[in-house]
């Protein structure tokens, strides 16, 4: 075999063979982190800060807290908004996935189908493009978390770093802008009109009285009711550690 021959091989070897066994390796190593490690930045808060680079009164809110720091009443108003399978499902909502296609095929403008799952993959793992290959690592990534973190991890994640208004990311730093609490003590309609602001949470706000965040203030409120809820979503689970160390 001559030179050029062996190094067109070892060439296509790495491309196909050596770097993505490498991305593997790292993309395992990466999640299993974040599983114990605190997110403390995103690549959608880099790429808001770089957006809003002129605007002198932008600022960047956010103060990561455990799960068991946040109301029960948010867990279940976002969960009611976006994704009311995410405690049952695997990563993906296969009948909304169907529906969407469906009402693409006729041209009609489609409903969202990413789950709870997805979008925490997506905000936490990829720039948020709208590209084919964002979407492909996405899938990817949701099914890593889904695997290695569990419902409960990506739940805490998702209400530290899913934007709430311009610059403001988490349930603690939006209780505190908006109802000046922490994110423990938001009532029911609280977080209904927190989550009522998605998927468009820059052009919307809780504190912004209008027909279309009324119905879904009350849209919000009454599907918490009809839904089923695991004992980890009110926090009847023993062991888990919170902010100071302490088991709640």
């Amino acid at each position: 075999m001559s030179r050029k021959s062996r190094k067109k091989n070892r060439f296509w070897r790495f491309l196909f063979i050596k770097l993505p066994l490498a991305f593997i390796a790292f993309s395992l190593l990466w999640v299993s982190l974040l599983k114990w490690v605190p997110v403390w930045v995103t690549p959608l808060m880099l790429r808001r800060s770089i957006e809003f680079r002129d605007d002198k009164e932008f600022r960047t809110s956010k103060d990561w807290v455990s799960l068991d720091e946040i109301s029960p009443k948010m867990i279940k108003a976002v969960i009611a908004s976006e994704d009311n399978l995410f405690p049952e499902h695997k990563g993906f909502d296969t009948t909304a996935i169907k529906q969407a296609l469906k009402e693409r095929e006729k041209g009609k403008r489609h409903r969202g189908a990413s789950t709870i799952s997805q979008q925490t993959a997506k905000n936490v793992f990829t720039f948020c493009t709208r590209t084919w290959a964002r979407k492909g690592f996405e899938a990817y990534y949701t099914f890593l978390i889904e695997k290695i973190w569990g419902k409960e991890r990506i739940m805490e994640v998702y209400l530290n770093v899913v934007e709430m208004g311009k610059g403001v990311y988490g349930a603690e730093a939006a209780a505190r802008k908006y109802y000046k609490i922490p994110a423990l003590k938001l009532t029911l309609s609280q977080s209904a009109r927190i989550a009522a602001c998605f998927p468009d949470p820059i052009h919307r706000s809780p504190l912004r009285s209008t027909k279309y965040m009324s119905s879904r203030e009350a849209a919000i409120t009454s599907l918490v009711s009809k839904l089923a809820w695991p004992d980890w979503v009110d926090h009847k689970h023993s062991g888990k550690v919170g902010k100071g160390g302490k088991k709640n």
